[in-house]
C-alpha cells in the first residue's frame, strides 16, 4: 500500500511541474492568452563606410565609426492563443557622425492562420510604420554650385506607412525553420526639416529661409528571411537567420516652406529638381548568429552576432565596407 502511495504521489508531483515557457528566440514564437513578453538589446556596431561618390564628398570613404551604440525593444501581448498584439522600437547613435535617433518603429498585430498537427504555421501580420515619430532632419551641405550632400542629425525617414507580410515555418522536435516576407509602403509627407543655411549667403534677400521642408514621394521596400533555431536541451538554444532588406530610393515632389520672393521661388524650384530621385537607395543582406540561456521559464539571456553585406546608390551615406554587430537580449514572459 506504501509503496502504491508512493508511486501515486511522484507521479502527482511530476504533472504539478511547470511546463518550461515558450522559447522568446524562436522565430515562430506567438504568445498564448494572456501572456505579456519583451525582449530588450543592446549591441554595439563596427563599421567602416564604403566609397560612395557621396562618402567620397564628404571625405569619408573608408572611414570608421566605432563604438555604434544599437539599443532595442520588442514586446507584445496575446489576445488570444492566435492573436496578438505587438511593437517594436530601435534607437541608434553614431557619435562619429553626430548622428542619433529612433532607426525602426512599429506597431500592429500578428494572426496564427494555420497550424497543422504537423508543426507547421502560417501567421499574417500587418504593422503601422512609426518613422514619423521624429521629424527627418539634416543640412544641405554645398561643394560646388551645382553638388553637394546631405549631413544627417538622426535616422528618421519622417514618413508614417504600413507593413503587411507573412510568415511560415516547421518545427521538428529540437529543430524550428521559418521564413517571412513583408512589404513596407510609406506615405510622402513633409516630416522633415533641412538646413540651407550654407547653400548661399544670398538666400535671406531671396526670402529664402535658413530652414525649409520639402514633401518627400512614398516609397515601396521589401524585406524577406529565412530563420534556423534548435533547442539543444532545456536550457540552452542556438539561432541563425539570413535577412535581405530593400531600401527606396528617396525623392522629394515639392517645396513644402511658402516662398514668395521670385528669386527664391527659382532657386526652391531648381532645388525640387535636383533631389527629384536622390539616388540614395540601399541593399542589406544580414546574417545573424544567437545562442540563448533559459535562466528560468520568465527570463532568458541570449547572445547575438549580426554581419551586414550592402550595396548602395551613388547618393547613399548608408553603404559600408565592414557593418558587424554584437550584443545580449533579455527576454522576459509576464
Amino acid at each position: 500500500m506504501m509503496k502504491k502511495t508512493l508511486k501515486m504521489a511522484v507521479a502527482a508531483s511530476v504533472l504539478t511541474v511547470p511546463a518550461m515557457a515558450a522559447n522568446l528566440e524562436n522565430p515562430l514564437y506567438l504568445p498564448s492568452s494572456g501572456e505579456l513578453y519583451s525582449k530588450t538589446g543592446a549591441g554595439v556596431m563596427y563599421k567602416v563606410t564604403d566609397s560612395t561618390p557621396v562618402n567620397e564628398l564628404k571625405n569619408h570613404a573608408g572611414a570608421t565609426e566605432f563604438p555604434i551604440w544599437r539599443v532595442s525593444e520588442d514586446l507584445g501581448y496575446g489576445i488570444t492563443d492566435r492573436l496578438a498584439i505587438r511593437g517594436s522600437f530601435a534607437y541608434t547613435q553614431a557619435d562619429d557622425i553626430n548622428r542619433k535617433g529612433l532607426n525602426h518603429g512599429r506597431a500592429g498585430l500578428i494572426y496564427r492562420a494555420l497550424e497543422f498537427n504537423d508543426g507547421t504555421v502560417l501567421d499574417v501580420y500587418a504593422d503601422a510604420h512609426l518613422g514619423g515619430v521624429n521629424k527627418m532632419r539634416g543640412a544641405y551641405i554645398p561643394v560646388t554650385q551645382t553638388v553637394g550632400y546631405f549631413q544627417y542629425d538622426n535616422y528618421s525617414n519622417g514618413r508614417w506607412g504600413a507593413d503587411v507580410g507573412v510568415r511560415f515555418g516547421k518545427t521538428w522536435s529540437k529543430l524550428t525553420t521559418s521564413a517571412f516576407v513583408e512589404v513596407l509602403k510609406t506615405f510622402g509627407s513633409d516630416n522633415n526639416v533641412i538646413d540651407v543655411s550654407r547653400v548661399s549667403a544670398m538666400m535671406p534677400m531671396f526670402g529664402i529661409p535658413s530652414e525649409i521642408s520639402v514633401d518627400l514621394k512614398s516609397t515601396t521596400e521589401i524585406n524577406a528571411g529565412l530563420n534556423a533555431f534548435y533547442q539543444l536541451t532545456d536550457r540552452w538554444s542556438f539561432g541563425g537567420g539570413f535577412k535581405y532588406n530593400h531600401h527606396a530610393d528617396n525623392g522629394v515632389k515639392s517645396l513644402a516652406t511658402e516662398i514668395s520672393n521670385p528669386m527664391g521661388q527659382a532657386f526652391a524650384k531648381n532645388l525640387v529638381s535636383s533631389l527629384s530621385d536622390m539616388n540614395d537607395g540601399f541593399d542589406e543582406y544580414i546574417v545573424s548568429l544567437s545562442v540563448a540561456n533559459q535562466l528560468t521559464d520568465a527570463v532568458q539571456v541570449a547572445l547575438y552576432g549580426e554581419y551586414t553585406f550592402d550595396t548602395a546608390h551613388d547618393n547613399s551615406q548608408n553603404g559600408s565596407d565592414v557593418k558587424a554587430e554584437v550584443g545580449v537580449r533579455l527576454n522576459l514572459a509576464f
